[in-house]
């Protein structure tokens, strides 16, 4: 049998020894074919000298000319400059750092043939630092047959090392030391060609290729690399699912008197949407299986009802639920809704959170353990040792992408007390792109609320500059004095708490100068969380009327009665921010305004965000177009981002694959199971940590 390339060791190349080995282990070339999988991130195109005359700024090119002068010329930088004609132009090569032997090498008379990128320079183009070599009077130089590819790199290591080693490697590489895990028929259909063509023709691309397309991923040996890359990933998110289900989790089928008695005392009915998700989650409790259910929906969609159903038919079964969530705010939030909700019903809802200390919290640590607790809400203090449940059921996590992975798990296993793991419902606001939960959530049920209750109405963006500041600070006094309440959000670029803090303090006094009839309120990130939810029920008691704050007020505030919302210096947030800010307005009846109070110049992205928020409220919409201003590992954050350290392929740009890979992926695990395992291990080699997360 062949040894494949990926058990040959990277110091079986020549030229790669111990230190060389270290600086490649940084770009997590291990083997041979990890260099192999190490592809060009663009390409120069040195196929053809072109004439001086038909340059471009910006172009990258191959030039031949003679040398007509050379000089040094003192300036800011002492610079050798050397003057170079064809019969087309006149070009200037300028390098800063030179010897006397260079300047003697390039006199007048001499010809040459140089690379670089075109600047513009005081008398007409440049190219700084060129590559070039001398050549003689009767010498036709050779024009290269192929593009010429850049590698990424790290420290202490070149683009001519780096090419060296490839070279190498493709020296090795034959169809049967590199094996095809994809079979035939999904190779056919898929219209994918093969992997040693495709590698073969990307560090080598032929001269008439389209560059253009290359530069946008759409050639089709970069669709073959990348496609088989995603199945990876989806294959790795195939075997995260059935790992979790192969656990098995209390079979809850009574959903009947308890969630009745709940919707019955509400002021309100559930919108269909609600109702349709509530099924699905009612369906999944039953299976016997752990339940891995997002529900997303837009701010004020819903969604702590629908999880308050799905507790009640968990407690009435005879288990417990715990409510997480990412800030004490929200907690505090949620454990004031239970138990408006369930103490009526005779259900004892306890809460956890830092800030419970003494008598009080070993009261609730007792109540937790012996079961008499049947809710539980809390923050990441229900992960602590000292929290014990009696019969943990359900874990409802409200905003995971708040949480780490490992912050989920640990709440997990606080169920498997009598060998069963509990049922998960994951709750978010943040609506996710499609191409995410294709992906970063493909092990998880999606459930989407697409529907707000009625009465909700859509807020009117404006996007203001902070030179008409006055006019908006004369809004908010009218709107106040009207009866109505209004926040104040002060964002930093810095990401120092402390900073941000000390701005929504000088603005409140700012405002408070300006207007002093008013009642206003602070609230920060450094105030004690029992500071915070005292000006929070000030606010929604109507005793404050602006609310001047930081970002903290993002998740789950709710003030009816509040309709007008400023936020300062939006350019710096991204857009699912944003849009989370503008969801603490519009949830009463009266007509509400989110003003962006932006600083001009505004970038390019500043400009996107901020029409794409004035342009629609649609969620979804906003969250694809978060997606594609700032990519996905931005998006899910760094306790996410695993998942995203692809090597070829591109998320955004990708997307139109997902559909065909997810079916791809599903075919390969089920149809060819002995393939997944090296298929993962070359895209995925420490796949095992998708599987055990």
């Amino acid at each position: 049998m062949i040894d494949g390339l990926h058990t040959q060791d990277v110091r079986e190349l020549k030229g790669v020894g111990h230190a060389m080995a270290e600086k490649l282990a940084k770009l997590h070339l291990h083997t041979v074919q990890d260099v192999l999988f190490h592809l060009p991130i663009r390409y120069q195109d040195r196929t053809r000298v072109v004439p001086i005359g038909q340059l471009r700024f910006g172009d990258e090119a191959v030039i031949e000319g003679q040398v007509t002068g050379c000089e040094i010329k003192m300036g800011k930088r002492r610079s050798l400059l050397c003057r170079i004609k064809d019969p087309t132009g006149t070009l200037c090569l300028r390098f800063f750092h030179f010897s006397a032997a260079q300047k003697k090498q390039l006199e007048t008379g001499k010809r040459l043939r140089c690379f670089g990128e075109i600047r513009r320079g005081s008398a007409g183009f440049e190219i700084y630092h060129p590559e070039y070599k001398m050549i003689g009077d009767e010498e036709t130089q050779p024009e290269s047959a192929q593009l010429t590819p850049i590698y990424p790199l790290t420290d202490g290591l070149t683009q001519t090392k780096i090419r060296q080693l490839c070279e190498q490697a493709l020296e090795r590489l034959t169809p049967f030391n590199l094996q095809e895990w994809l079979p035939d028929e999904l190779r056919t259909q898929f219209r994918l060609p093969p992997l040693c063509d495709a590698i073969q023709f990307l560090h080598h691309p032929s001269r008439d290729v389209d560059l253009e397309q290359l530069r946008l991923g759409a050639h089709p040996a970069q669709y073959r690399l990348s496609f088989e890359e995603l199945m990876a990933h989806q294959l790795s998110l195939i075997g995260k699912r059935l790992k979790a289900k192969q656990d098995a989790a209390v079979n809850i089928h009574c959903a009947g008197e308890l969630s009745q008695q709940l919707l019955t005392q509400l002021p309100f009915s559930p919108t269909n949407a609600q109702r349709r998700v509530f099924e699905e989650i009612l369906d999944d409790l039953a299976t016997g299986q752990p339940m891995l259910r997002l529900v997303q929906g837009d701010v004020g969609s819903g969604k702590t009802l629908v999880a308050a159903l799905a507790a009640a038919s968990v407690v009435q079964a005879g288990y417990q639920v715990a409510i997480m969530a990412p800030t004490e705010i929200l907690a505090e939030q949620h454990y004031h809704n239970f138990t408006q909700w369930f103490e009526p019903l005779g259900i004892h809802v306890a809460w956890m959170i830092g800030k419970i200390k003494g008598k009080a919290r070993e009261k609730a640590l007792t109540d937790i353990a012996s079961g008499n607790a049947k809710i539980v809400v809390g923050t990441h203090a229900l992960f602590q040792d000292s929290v014990e449940f009696d019969r943990l059921a359900l874990a409802v996590i409200d905003e995971q992408h708040r949480f780490g992975v490992h912050q989920r798990m640990a709440l997990r296993e606080k169920g498997m007390k009598h060998g069963f793991q509990p049922h998960q419902l994951i709750m978010t606001a943040t609506p996710i792109p499609r191409t995410l939960a294709m992906s970063a959530y493909a092990d998880l049920d999606c459930s989407v609320i697409d529907e707000l209750p009625p009465g909700r109405t859509p807020v009117n963006t404006i996007v203001v500059s902070d030179q008409r500041r006055q006019e908006v600070i004369d809004r908010v006094k009218s709107a106040c004095e009207e009866g109505k309440q209004a926040y104040w959000v002060c964002t930093l670029i810095e990401e120092s708490e402390a900073l941000q803090c000390q701005a929504a303090e000088d603005t409140a006094i700012l405002l408070q100068e300006q207007l002093g009839n008013l009642s206003i309120g602070l609230v920060h990130g450094r105030l004690k969380s029992q500071e915070k939810a005292d000006i929070m029920a000030k606010f929604k008691a109507a005793e404050i009327q602006l609310l001047v704050a930081t970002t903290v007020i993002e998740v789950g505030v709710d003030v009816p009665n509040s309709s007008l919302m400023v936020i300062e210096n939006p350019e710096r947030l991204g857009l699912a921010q944003l849009h989370q800010l503008r969801g603490r307005v519009g949830r009463g009846k009266a007509a509400s305004h989110c003003v962006l109070l932006y600083k001009a110049p505004l970038g390019q992205q500043g400009k996107a965000r901020l029409s794409t928020m004035r342009e629609t409220s649609d969620g979804f919409k906003i969250a694809e177009k978060d997606l594609e201003l700032r990519g996905p590992g931005e998006l899910l954050g760094t306790r996410q981002t695993g998942i995203w350290a692809f090597k070829v392929a591109d998320l955004q740009r990708d997307k139109h694959l997902l559909d065909d890979v997810q079916q791809a992926a599903a075919r390969l695990h089920s149809q060819y199971p002995e393939n997944v395992a090296p298929l993962l291990l070359r895209w995925l080699p420490s796949h095992d940590q998708y599987l055990n997360v």
